[in-house]
């Protein structure tokens, strides 16, 4: 299916263009999407007019376009110079100061984790710049590319395996309906394909902004799970504080781990507990690992960092079929 063919390539500037250089229109030959552009909702937006198409920069905060000369070379440059910045807004998540606070409590980088696991540069990425598509409660100024979670596949020891990693740097890891999207199709895949699929999981469980659409991505989620049982291995580690929702679906896998005094599954925080209950209790004892490995059983094991418990997972695989 043909997206747009610029074999015409006549290019103009009108005089609104010319006072508004984020705005820029230009002859197509062919003008067949193969998407929903009513409903689409992406930072760039393709609206059809006769035999136009006007591309409007929504986010021009983030790059500003250069005003356009008469050589096309200059806005597919300014395209490129767009997509370069979108993915290094993905690569650092939500910013460098989260990224230091999660190195300062010992553990690791969503990316620094995939990293670990996989072989060396097997890691192919998917919807690396999906992004949510909430625009209540002010969530259209907060769009980060990748929506709080790095989904993809690669090799590990040489074997074929998908894996997602949430990412707390952005909004608390929280799971939006597109977050939801992105572990399901990597499921999806793995399930297609009969290959394992590794969850580490770092969320604060379901984003509240987006009320039920959240939930309903959950329900999607658990859906997947019960799928694959029995059809492929689901391993999950848990590997910062998860509440609610993001721990009843590793609650579902084969496999749990957890890594000992930085991850912590429950239902809700000591917070709430507090709260509703009147008593104090510590996030290690409401759920952290020595709980639910000696006294619950929910997880199969801890470990005492993040390194240890990703290299123990690659070994772990040489074992299940």
């Amino acid at each position: 299916m043909k997206i747009l063919s610029f074999a015409t390539r006549q290019f103009y500037q009108s005089s609104q263009a010319a006072s508004l250089p984020h705005k820029v229109k230009f002859a197509v030959s062919v003008v067949q999407l193969p998407w929903d552009t009513h409903n689409c909702k992406s930072s760039l937006v393709i609206r059809l007019k006769r035999n136009y198409a006007t591309t409007t920069w929504q986010r021009t905060q983030r790059v500003a376009l250069p005003e356009v000369a008469g050589d096309p070379s200059i806005i597919k440059s300014a395209f490129r110079e767009r997509l370069d910045a979108e993915r290094a807004q993905a690569l650092l998540g939500g910013g460098q100061k989260r990224i230091d606070k999660i190195h300062a409590r010992g553990s690791l980088t969503a990316r620094e984790r995939l990293e670990l696991l996989f072989d060396n540069e097997s890691f192919h990425e998917l919807d690396q710049l999906k992004a949510h598509r909430c625009t209540e409660f002010g969530m259209d100024e907060k769009e980060f590319p990748g929506d709080g979670i790095v989904t993809g596949h690669g090799t590990i020891n040489g074997r074929v395996v998908y894996a997602f990693s949430q990412d707390f740097t952005v909004l608390g890891g929280s799971l939006s309906e597109t977050h939801a999207e992105k572990m399901c199709k990597v499921m999806d895949m793995a399930m297609r394909v009969r290959a394992p699929v590794i969850g580490l999981n770092d969320s604060g469980g379901a984003r509240i902004q987006e009320g039920v659409d959240s939930l309903g991505g959950y329900a999607e989620v658990f859906q997947r799970n019960v799928d694959a049982s029995g059809l492929i291995p689901q391993i999950s580690v848990i590997m910062g504080p998860c509440a609610g929702g993001a721990v009843y679906s590793p609650a579902m896998t084969d496999f749990i781990f957890m890594v000992e005094d930085t991850s912590y599954m429950f239902v809700t925080g000591p917070e709430v507990v507090k709260t509703v209950t009147n008593e104090t209790v510590t996030k290690e004892d409401l759920g952290g690992a020595r709980v639910h490995t000696a006294k619950s059983g929910v997880a199969h094991g801890s470990f005492s960092n993040d390194v240890t418990a990703l290299r123990s997972m690659r070994r772990l695989l040489d074992f299940l079929p």
